[in-house]
């Protein structure tokens, strides 16, 4: 018998001993808390992650550590996939010793691709989740609006695409700061937002529950039109001070929004340029989620083959209706925010306004930083479009490297890295979190790597605000713009040459301890509640 058929003879042998072998020997490497935090689903029933990884996680492509892909293995070693085994536990019992590589190779963009489904899939699964929601009595929601503040004379409305008050991010913080401001010059303030996520805007024949937030108080899940007739019947369309503001449009109906304007009188507002979704269903404008598109004509090639080019037609339709009947001016947070979003497309807006969600005041040098290892934070949710993957690949990369330390800074981490997670949360009652967190933990950088062209980065403000460089791509929009007006940091052509600078120590050039740098103040805009004060009696 030759040496290579006995070698497969005895690999065979390996293989079909399992069961409580495998568990054992899968248990000794087996990161459960990564596992749950990856599988919310599996977390939500309660089962053992270890037991349900060895029964059903690796057959669904589910990765049993942060350092191992089941699906890069099987791609790797079709040999493996063809035998029906664990690639996990083949890789225990004898791909590590074969030096067989436990990723794929292809990098992050392959697997978001991988994982993406049609959007028309998506719009289906959106449908269906939003009609197992019940709608409240249209009786009740009458009454309820009758004992506001103003009984409605004086309201401002606005749209967003969830729930400020529960989430967390840079639109909701927008929409706190707006509230405030707008409880501050005396008027009722009405929100609404899809009861459940929606990928796009809807059309009229999809079902969708809308929840009704009046001066930060839910009035409970309203269709559009009971919504309309409720605020006709209170408010009427004619009242006092009155005004209107469009954060997003995501799981709205153009036609409930203009019937619940209409209902209260409002034929002019504002609409804000938080992302691009008046461009395309893909409101980052990243083909298939990945690659930055720039908004190409929508008969382009390139829009044939992005899983967002079916459902592209639908947002410029709805937008180019809602343009037509509402004078709506266009505020943008930022200028490279504008001339994107004027490149893509021609609506008919009635003015544009360039209105920067905040602002950076000087006050006073940062302290001498403590010596030890250069610390490089992510700040925010660890998702793909803000850069979290290329974070995540350097941390790995260069975790045995003493001369860096990597720190995760935001309200959701991803556990089994070599990276120190903080909690910090951001929100109305808490603007500076992040700032305080980054000046306590004295960061040096800050990676800032979206894929798509941020309209509006608060994390560039805060890392600023903080004394800390940041470090961007070429495609980071606003962020870039912000770096190299400030020369607080580098804008970087691509991605290789952001790893060269960790292999070569050139990102040390950007410690604290070289760099020397200010602390700002980051007072806040009021949003919609600046432009519209003026027309505020005194």
């Amino acid at each position: 018998m030759s040496v290579r058929a006995l070698a497969r003879r005895v690999a065979a042998r390996v293989l079909r001993r399992g069961g409580e072998d495998d568990r054992a020997l899968v248990a000794a490497e087996f990161d459960a808390a990564y596992y749950l935090a990856a599988n919310p689903d599996v977390a939500a029933t309660g089962a053992d992650p270890l037991s349900h990884f060895l029964a059903h996680g690796w057959r669904e492509g589910r990765d049993p550590h942060a350092r191992f892909s089941i699906q890069g293995y099987l791609d790797n070693n079709p040999d493996v996939a063809q035998a029906g085994v664990n690639p996990f536990a083949h890789f225990l019992k004898l791909g590590r010793h074969e030096a067989r590589p436990t990723t794929q190779g292809l990098g992050f963009r392959y697997q978001a691709i991988s994982r993406l489904l049609p959007i028309e899939a998506q719009i289906a699964a959106a449908a269906a989740t939003a009609a197992r929601v019940p709608l409240a009595s249209a009786d009740g929601l009458v009454g309820a609006l009758g004992r506001s503040r103003t009984g409605l004379r004086d309201l401002h409305v606005t749209f967003s695409h969830d729930d400020y008050r529960q989430r967390v991010g840079g639109l909701q913080l927008c929409l706190h700061q707006e509230a405030a401001r707008i409880a501050g010059l005396g008027r009722d303030h009405l929100h609404l937002h899809p009861a459940t996520p929606w990928p796009v805007l809807r059309t009229a024949g999809e079902p969708a529950g809308l929840e009704v937030l009046l001066n930060g108080e839910s009035l409970g899940v309203h269709g559009g039109e009971a919504i309309a007739r409720a605020l006709g019947q209170v408010a009427g369309a004619s009242g006092g001070a009155r005004s209107l503001a469009i954060h997003s449009l995501l799981g709205h109906a153009v036609e409930d929004v203009l019937a619940i304007a209409g209902a209260v009188g409002l034929s002019q507002g504002f609409y804000w340029l938080h992302d691009y979704a008046s461009l395309c269903a893909g409101f980052h404008l990243l083909r298939d989620g990945v690659e930055d598109c720039g908004a190409p004509p929508p008969d382009s090639p390139a829009c044939s083959i992005c899983v967002y080019g079916p459902a592209r037609a639908r947002h410029l339709a709805a937008h180019e209706a809602l343009f037509q009947a509402l004078s709506l001016t266009v505020v943008s947070p930022s200028d490279v925010a504008l001339d994107v979003w004027r490149e893509g497309w021609l609506l008919p807006a009635a003015e544009t306004v360039v209105h920067p969600h905040a602002r950076l005041i000087p006050r006073g040098p940062a302290p001498t930083p403590p010596a030890g290892p250069l610390r490089i934070a992510y700040v925010g949710f660890p998702v793909a479009h803000k850069g979290w993957p290329v974070f995540r690949e350097l941390a790995l990369a260069f975790e045995d490297d003493p001369r860096y330390a990597f720190l995760h800074l935001g309200a959701q981490p991803e556990p089994g890295l070599p990276v120190a997670f903080h909690s910090v949360r951001v929100d109305g009652a808490h603007p500076r979190a992040m700032i305080d967190a980054l000046e306590a933990h004295a960061v040096d950088v800050v990676l800032l790597w979206p894929l798509w062209r941020e309209t509006f980065s608060f994390a560039a403000y805060e890392a600023l605000a903080a004394g800390c460089a940041v470090v961007a791509g070429p495609d980071s929009g606003n962020i870039a713009a912000l770096v190299a007006r400030e020369g607080a940091g580098w804008v970087l052509p691509d991605e290789p040459a952001l790893a060269a600078t960790f292999t070569n120590g050139r990102i040390l050039e950007l410690s604290r301890a070289t760099r020397r740098p200010m602390l700002y103040d980051l007072p806040l805009s009021g949003m919609t509640s600046d432009l519209i004060a003026a027309d505020t009696p005194a």
